[in-house]
């Protein structure tokens, strides 16, 4: 054994949060979002390391998205979670609640839902792969990306290769 002191780096920024999400079994996107975001807000303030910044500068953060950026509301949403998550979760920092934030506008809309019927219609003029899964995707209330990886899974499942991107053949 040499007489050089073992150093054990810990893992970088970036690296810790995706595996402080991958632990809670936060979907792929929800990874991919934070992460942009947290990078977004680190280049934002030069490069620093957030443990160095506070709730000061992810208000300035959220108010330059909202003013300057012109971002939707949901999407100021989105940022706040990321670094809400960033200084919780991964620094274990807690932070004064964030009351001087310039709140992006929500636009006053109702979500579209329709009726029995107009789905009924809907299914009535698709046919074999494309009403299954439709079908699957309204009985069973998933999301467009559930119900990819549920056909995935299933071709997996049933020994089917994929050549191309979104090509699975099965025989």
């Amino acid at each position: 054994m040499t007489g050089k002191p073992s150093s054990v780096t810990s893992p970088k920024l970036l690296d810790q949060v995706r595996g402080k999400i991958r632990l809670k079994h936060y979907s792929i996107r929800t990874e991919q979002s934070y992460v942009d975001w947290i990078k977004r807000y680190i280049l934002f303030h030069g490069k620093h390391h957030p443990k160095d910044l506070g709730a000061q500068d992810i208000e300035a953060f959220l108010t330059y998205l909202a003013v300057e950026g012109r971002v939707a509301a949901s999407t100021q949403n989105q940022a706040k979670s990321a670094l809400l998550f960033l200084y919780k979760t991964v620094l274990d920092m807690d932070l004064p609640w964030l009351d001087n934030v310039e709140r992006a506008k929500a636009p006053k809309r109702l979500p579209v839902v329709l009726t029995r019927e107009e789905v009924q219609a809907v299914l009535a003029r698709l046919e074999g792969t494309h009403w299954l899964i439709a079908s699957l995707l309204y009985g069973a209330g998933l999301r467009i990306m559930e119900g990819v990886r549920l056909m995935e899974l299933l071709a997996i499942r049933l020994g089917c290769k994929k050549p191309q991107p979104s090509r699975w053949l099965c025989g």
